[in-house]
């Protein structure tokens, strides 16, 4: 199992290129279900759970080649398997997006409820909800969502849809099967995400007809078929977060080549707060930090808010910074694993429930530690950037479900990280 080796203590300076966003490439991936035609994507992420989505479409009859420019062709003329296993599924949470793809296209799915990261529950009762209002009868036994159009019925039906929380997910589903329904769909209280915003974009040059995302209210007006398209995936806000509290943490200047600050305004008002300098510049963000930071106390929330995606790289970047800060996290009931580990490292961290208050501390220590889940990993590379000898990051699979060789952007940067077996 591979682990990742750090020594601490080096600023970060340079250009670093931010990848494909993960969770936009994902449900692009299923969106290609939607058509007979190729599609072309541009800019997608060579990670592990990229490899597991492509593995679960190609289970099911789908081409999808790697071409000698990076571009990815998903071909899914021969799809003749509409469903997604357990064992393809269970350590990806995205393979639920598959379900509404192939139910609008072939009226049926069985697909296996999802796994993922160890973070809390993440219930797919609203994609239920939602696409059996559209006219989809769904079961759920011995694990497997089953579902198939309501008798009588050719295609799903455009219906209201309000779901009770945001649902990233669901929004992206209810997206997908809409966009081939019968009649208009409505989606209320949806989520707004950059990544939703991409997929839409997408769909739109498949020929879907979809307003109004980027906002809570989406309409979708559904077409007989869907043909191919050619499009470039969005940068990955959340991989570009995590350079920005890296460089903040460590020091240094670096530019983030393809990053959106559009995308990251409540993380760049926290960073900003916290005494380092970022701007937008044409084609990235640039960022300096010198000396140590002030921390800084924020609350998770669904985007535009501060995002549960980059509260435990802020977490390491608050272990290191003057004075003390509350982190409050609303999405997730189980995102606090990493505190166990920021606190082999020297961290001072105590958790009451949704809450963790952290006392910052002028350095910490080298230590092995281990990755519990994507976004916990790496906040353990952040803290061991800035300890004080060697650190150790056990389990580190989980970072390369979401980060595009972390290490080497890292070392280009003039870190010292390495992988060891």
């Amino acid at each position: 199992m591979d682990k990742l080796l750090i020594r601490g203590g080096r600023p970060l300076h340079g250009e670093v290129r931010v990848s494909g966003a993960k969770n936009a490439a994902l449900p692009e991936l299923c969106a290609a279900l939607l058509t007979a035609e190729p599609v072309t994507l541009h800019n997608v992420p060579r990670l592990q759970d990229v490899a597991t989505m492509l593995k679960l479409i190609r289970n099911m009859g789908v081409r999808a080649d790697w071409r000698d420019d990076g571009a990815l062709v998903i071909d899914a003329s021969d799809l003749h398997f509409p469903e997604a296993p357990y064992e393809l599924v269970k350590t990806m949470r995205a393979s639920v997006l598959a379900l509404g793809p192939l139910l609008a296209r072939f009226g049926e799915a069985t697909v296996s409820l999802p796994g993922g990261c160890a973070i809390g529950s993440r219930p797919v009762d609203q994609h239920i909800k939602g696409l059996r209002m559209m006219g989809a009868d769904i079961v759920v036994e011995h694990g497997y969502m089953i579902a198939k159009l309501a008798k009588g019925r050719e295609r799903l039906h455009g219906a209201a849809i309000a779901t009770d929380m945001v649902t990233v997910t669901g929004t992206e589903n209810f997206l997908m099967a809409a966009s081939l329904a019968e009649g208009e769909t409505v989606l209320e209280n949806a989520a707004q995400e950059p990544e939703i915003s991409d997929l839409a974009e997408m769909l739109i040059a498949m020929g879907a007809r979809i307003e109004g995302h980027g906002t809570s209210r989406i309409r979708i007006q559904g077409v007989g078929r869907l043909h191919g398209c050619t499009h470039q995936v969005v940068a990955d806000r959340i991989e570009a977060g995590t350079f920005l509290c890296a460089v903040a943490a460590a020091g240094g200047e670096v530019m983030l080549a393809g990053a959106r600050a559009d995308h990251l305004e409540a993380v760049i008002e926290k960073l900003r707060a916290a005494g380092a300098q970022v701007q937008a510049v044409e084609g990235g963000i640039r960022v300096q930090a010198t000396g140590r930071l002030q921390a800084q106390s924020f609350r998770t929330t669904e985007y535009p808010g501060f995002p549960t995606d980059m509260q435990a790289q802020f977490m390491a970047l608050n272990c290191v910074a003057a004075g003390s800060s509350k982190v409050t996290e609303t999405i997730f009931e189980n995102r606090f694993m990493h505190v166990n580990e920021l606190v082999r490292l020297g961290a001072r961290i105590q958790v009451d429930g949704k809450v963790a208050v952290t006392e910052g501390v002028e350095r910490l220590s080298g230590a092995t530690v281990m990755a519990t889940d994507l976004r916990a990993s790496a906040s353990l590379v952040i803290a061991g950037l800035v300890a004080d000898g060697e650190t150790l990051v056990d389990r580190i699979y989980h970072l390369d479900r979401g980060y595009e060789r972390m290490e080497d952007k890292l070392r280009a940067l003039g870190a010292d990280i390495e992988r060891v077996k």
